[in-house]
């Protein structure tokens, strides 16, 4: 790999693999990583499609790939710590950290790049303070800011603040793939109930709880926008 780099070419490293890799020296080395999974008989066809542009990919990865081994398990919905570490921080005593590596993959859950390029505008709240079994509305507009018409992954994730038994950071909720053509916008909505905020309990009983909930869209677990809500009983 370092040796075709250096014919001064573009690189394209296509991925075959059936579980996530440490790529960190080829997430700073390779211009584009085309992850392929295992496909089929047919796959042949459709990596040339995409990687000589005649397909637009879209596709999002359904599980994180690390920075290192060292930091296997890894998943965008673990539990908070007791000492949790601020965003964008390395390390710091008596803080969740390691000594030699941040605490972030190299590519998060939901994450994926195509040939256009897309951004989000700030969340759309239909309530801010909800009761009992009330529907939000959480909406946010995409912008495609590139000149190729592509697909975009949009992706709900949700956060229960304060639990009677410890909550995950996100959970995903929900997503929609949207096509929006090339310098164009499009809004897109997601409607939130209580089924939503439901977790098994202490006493294993399927329920929610009141409380402050944080509501996330965006483009994969890491890059979200973030609004908050507070929902109550009745």
């Amino acid at each position: 790999m370092k040796e075709l780099l250096k014919t001064g070419k573009p690189v394209v490293l296509v991925l075959f693999t059936g579980r996530p890799l440490s790529l960190t020296w080829e997430n700073d080395h390779v211009p584009a990583i085309l992850n392929v999974w295992f496909g089929g008989t047919e796959a042949g066809y459709a990596i040339a499609d995409v990687l000589f542009g005649d397909v637009n990919p879209s596709g999002k990865l359904t599980m994180t790939f690390p920075q290192n081994v060292g930091q296997v398990p890894m998943a965008y919905n673990h539990k908070n710590t007791g000492r949790p570490l601020a965003d964008g921080k390395w390390f710091q005593k008596f803080r969740s950290n390691y000594l030699d590596v941040s605490n972030d993959p190299v590519y998060p859950f939901g994450y994926g790049l195509s040939y256009s390029n897309f951004s989000y505008s700030d969340i759309a709240l239909s309530n801010n303070s909800l009761k009992g079994n009330q529907t939000l509305t959480a909406s946010v507009t995409v912008t495609n800011n590139s000149a190729v018409d592509g697909k975009e992954v949009v992706q709900l994730y949700i956060r229960d603040v304060v639990g009677s038994v410890t909550r995950p950071v996100k959970e995903l909720k929900g997503f929609q793939k949207v096509f929006i053509k090339a310098g164009e916008s499009k809004k897109v909505s997601f409607s939130i109930t209580t089924a939503d905020l439901k977790f098994y309990n202490y006493d294993l009983k399927y329920d929610w709880e009141p409380g402050e909930f944080q509501i996330m869209l965006g483009g994969n677990s890491r890059d979200v926008k973030t609004a908050s809500v507070n929902w109550k009983k009745m």
